[in-house]
């Protein structure tokens, strides 16, 4: 009776172990993905496509949300293919950054969420702030962009 004692105490022991912190290859992953984020983002100041669509999957979900003046939610869709058109288009007299202010993702197996704060600012002036929320998929080894909704707004965008 006291080896099978001795030996459950050590097996719960083990799991305790094993169940505290995260898996090494998550932490792995967490960095990939902010790697991933981060990439986007470089090709979205650079106005490059060809960066944009190194870490995004061949298709792509864009949609939007914001209130609009009268306090009414508003939706849309965008097809990647215009976002693209659209970053790319952008004159050089406009200077437009994106500054990401935090981060908080999620894995599990080939899929990632990850919540990400931003402040937009035009012509060095704050225009507003809002959470990127990115969903990922692990295609045997790379993380791409699948999924990308946002949300806009002035409110709460500048308190510490």
């Amino acid at each position: 009776m006291r080896t099978v004692l001795s030996f459950a105490f050590l097996c719960m022991t083990c799991l305790t172990v094993t169940a505290q912190g995260p898996n090494p290859s998550d932490v792995d992953s967490e960095q990939q993905i902010k790697q991933v984020i981060e990439t986007f983002f470089d090709g979205f100041h650079k106005q490059d496509s060809t960066i944009i669509k190194s870490v995004s999957a061949d298709q792509v979900v864009l949609q939007t949300t914001g209130r609009d003046q009268e306090g009414k939610t508003r939706f849309r869709n965008e097809e990647f293919s215009n976002f693209l058109t659209s970053i790319c288009s952008i004159p050089d007299s406009i200077k437009f950054e994106e500054k990401l202010t935090s981060f908080s993702i999620q894995v599990d197996r080939t899929m990632a969420n990850a919540w990400v704060g931003y402040e937009f600012w035009l012509n060095d002036t704050f225009s507003h702030c809002g959470i990127n929320s990115f969903q990922l998929v692990n295609f045997d080894g790379d993380w791409k962009i699948i999924y990308l909704i946002d949300t806009r707004g002035k409110a709460g965008c500048m308190e510490e």
